[in-house]
């Protein structure tokens, strides 16, 4: 069990000090200059493949800003339309609960037989 811990650490550690030296960490600069690397050394491995897999550019900075800001957006308003709404989810949850425990309690009928 230890071994196997330490395999996976150094595994790990081997994995994000690669992808470290490699650049993806870095600037956006670096990681872009790296997409397109690695785009162009795996494009003659995988041209079978690229006609059924087309991959996305990387998005521009402005499109990332737009979408973060858009995402950010959408989130406050759900929550917020959640925190408003959350009087009517407790009425309706105390009524099912209150239905349930009633019905729950109601003596059974007999069925004669």
């Amino acid at each position: 069990m230890l071994v196997r811990f330490a395999v996976k650490t150094g595994i790990a550690a081997a994995a994000f000090y690669e992808i470290k030296h490699l650049g993806v960490w870095g600037s956006s600069y670096q990681t872009e200059k790296l997409s397109k690397e690695i785009c162009g050394l795996t494009s003659p491995y995988v041209a079978k493949v690229k006609k059924t897999l087309d991959m996305p550019l990387l998005p521009k900075t402005g499109e990332m800003r737009f979408l973060a800001k858009h995402y950010y957006n959408a989130g406050v308003k759900n929550t917020v339309h959640f925190v408003y709404m959350l009087p009517c989810y407790a009425g309706q949850m105390m009524k099912k609960a209150k239905d349930a425990i009633t019905q729950s309690t109601e003596p059974k009928a007999n069925n004669p037989k």
